[in-house]
This record gives C-alpha cells, structure tokens and sequence, in this order.
C-alpha cells in the first residue's frame, strides 16, 4: 500500500477502486453523504437561531432584518441545494447535466462571496450605529456586541477568502483533475461551516473568547471524507495537501490576532468608524 508520503508528490490518480461493490458504492456516495451532512449542520444551528431571532423582531427586542441577510440566506441556501445535486448527478451518472449546472454553480458563488462581503459590512454598521445611541439601555449591549462582532469579523474575512480560493481552485481543476475538483469543491463549502456551527446551541462552544471551537468543528465535519479518503487511496490526496497547508497558517493567524487591540483598531478603520 503506498503510503501519505508518497502520494504526495505523484500526479492525479484516477478515482477509482480496487475491491468489493460496497465499496464502489461508497467511492460514488462519499460526496453525496457529505453534502447532505454540510446541509444538516447548517440547518441545526440556523434553525433555532433564526425562530429566536425572529421573535425578537416581533417583539421589538430587535430591529427587522436588513434585506442583503435574506439575500445572503436565499443565496447559501442555494449554494447548498445544488452541491448536494451536482454531487448526486454524479454519482447516478448524469455528468452532461452536472457540467450545465456548473456554469449556474459559477455564478452562484460570485454572488454569494459578495452578498456575504455586503453582510459583513451591514451587520457591522447596524451595531456601530446603536453602539452610539443616546440611550444606554441600548448603547450598553450594542458596544459589546461591537467588540464581539470585530472579534468574529476574523472568521468571516477567513471564510470569504478561502472560500473563494478554493472554489476557484476546484472549478479550474472540473475539465483535467476531477478528483480534485470535486474535494475542493466540498472542502470549499466546509470554510462556510462555522455560521452554522457557532449557532448549535447544544454542543460545547469556545466563543466568543476563542475562534478554538470553530476550527476543531470544521475539522470533525470533514473527518469522514478524510478518513475515507486515506483508507480508500492508501495516500493523502493533494486537495487535502492544499487545504491543510492553506487552512492551518490562516487559523494560527486568526487564533493570534483574535481580541488585540491592533485588530480591533484596524476593524475600525475598515469600516470607516475609527
């Protein structure tokens, strides 16, 4: 069996399997199943958070939500529907029409990245503006939530780079390399992750003081196409030699810049505010 270290340096493997029909099946449903888990971390944490916060809303606890979250909302939730449906043409061999939903895919996700960028900015200026009320039953929680916003602006920079980068790299990959193609494509998804994650309300958190949990969760949730990966291949496959180089550098860097003065500061000077 070749081992991690030489599967490093060769070239692209063909994606296939030496052994029994069970495992043919799973070489054809690991990224199917993976779609589907992405899509059910997601909606356990946006669930409850979203019936909270909209009752929130009701109540006037709250302001209403601005129009570009819906926007981002309608757009993730897309992006996750037709993965799950790229990934599902595939493994019933309808590669004509996963190709024609590719070219949407595209689209798709350069809307996402900028809506999300778009977000970013809103959610920001909605906290600074009540931060600065004359009220201090509003300004109060309003200076905190900046302060904690400005800490979770990190991830969300980190999510909107990789994310885009590694799509980049799966979509250039679609014609010559489909095995790396379609890693990347899940391991690009799993960068948007922590949203959902950080809002499960039933499992151990490390935030807001700490960006430690959101790491770790994002790694649980890719283990299985890890795991079966290396078991299928006997070797590393590069898209995983490319996301852990990438990823890990940029969460030493995220974990040392989080809750800095220096940080801080620069977020103010981003937003225009400082």
């Amino acid at each position: 069996m070749a081992t991690v270290a030489q599967g490093i340096g060769t070239g692209p493997r063909p994606d296939c399997l030496i052994g029994t029909e069970r495992a043919h099946a799973l070489d054809r449903w690991i990224f199917v199943v993976m779609a589907g888990w992405f899509i059910a971390i997601v909606l356990a944490g946006f669930i409850p958070d979203s019936l909270d916060k909209i009752e929130m809303v009701r109540t006037g606890a709250r302001p209403p939500f601005p129009p570009i979250l819906h926007v981002h909302a309608v757009l993730m939730g897309s992006f996750l529907l037709l993965l799950f449906t790229q990934t599902w043409l595939m493994a019933t061999g309808r590669r004509n029409l996963h190709m024609q939903l590719g070219i949407a895919g595209f689209a798709l996700a350069g809307a996402l990245i900028v809506a999300g960028f778009m977000l970013v900015k809103t959610n920001y200026m909605m906290l600074w503006g009540a931060s600065q009320s004359a009220d201090p039953a509003v300004s109060g929680p309003a200076s905190a939530g900046v302060h904690i916003w400005e800490n979770i602006l990190l991830l969300q920079v980190r999510i909107g780079i990789l994310f885009a980068l590694f799509l980049a790299i799966g979509f250039r990959a679609r014609a010559g390399d489909s095995g790396l193609h379609k890693r990347m494509m899940i391991l690009a998804t799993a960068m948007a992750l922590p949203a959902g994650i950080d809002r499960i309300p039933w499992i151990p958190h490390t935030m807001p003081a700490s960006p430690l949990s959101p790491d770790l969760y994002t790694l649980l949730a890719v283990s299985p196409m890890l795991v079966w990966d290396v078991v299928r291949n006997g070797y590393l496959h590069r898209a995983w030699v490319i996301w852990f180089a990438v990823t890990i550098p940029c969460a030493v860097v995220v974990n040392a810049m989080w809750d800095t003065p220096g940080w801080h500061q620069t977020v103010k000077q981003m937003m225009g505010v400082g």
